[in-house]
């Protein structure tokens, strides 16, 4: 059975069409009006080996919140369809990167309870013009909307881009590892018998 999801977002604020494939080849085809956004989401698929398809018309003249959160909203809802019952998968992810100077630690439970513990500094407000403040909005929206536990530490790290680059790497690692087939689930892996 394909684990695929698409979504329509529309408000006032932004316009967003996007499709995933958790069984793809990080194959990625994005374009969010934000450059530096373009890029996380790029190497988001990359590592996470789920396809991502993607296109945004957001309110950029306001600033990029909108956008980034919003994405991140309709991500996390594709994920929560794509996933399904959740059976046969692992659940659970978490991975340790390195990325220079900076060590990013990421965990994530496809639990289906919402929850995002985000424990990360900048030694700058921007990169180019992306608000730095803006990566744990993508990431809030993104638990909320997948109904997921996500855990992002940065244990040290001197340069912004690498400390942003960092989490979205650890984070697709981590997803890239929960919503792995386990041969070895038959069902819901949990006593519970539903996530």
């Amino acid at each position: 059975m394909a684990r695929t999801a698409a979504v329509e977002r529309d408000t006032k604020e932004t316009q967003i069409r996007l499709k995933i494939d958790l069984d793809g080849t990080g194959a990625s085809k994005i374009s969010t009006g934000i450059g530096f956004f373009d890029h996380m989401l790029t190497l988001f698929a990359a590592h996470s080996l789920v396809d991502l398809e993607l296109s945004v018309n957001g309110d950029l003249e306001v600033d990029g919140h909108h956008t980034v959160e919003d994405v991140g909203i309709a991500l996390g809802a594709a994920f929560k369809t794509a996933l399904g019952d959740k059976k046969g998968v692992r659940r659970y992810g978490f991975f340790l990167l390195p990325m220079d100077e900076t060590l990013a630690r990421t965990a994530i439970d496809f639990s289906g309870r919402p929850y995002l513990v985000y424990d990360a500094t900048y030694p700058v407000e921007r990169v180019g013009t992306f608000d730095l403040e803006l990566v744990r909005e993508f990431w809030q929206g993104f638990a909320n909307a997948a109904a997921c536990n996500l855990h992002v530490g940065v244990l040290y790290g001197s340069n912004g881009h690498h400390i942003a680059e960092a989490i979205f790497k650890s984070v697709a690692r981590s997803i890239r590892a929960a919503v792995e087939s386990d041969p070895r689930q038959t069902g819901v892996p949990s006593t519970k018998g539903v996530l």
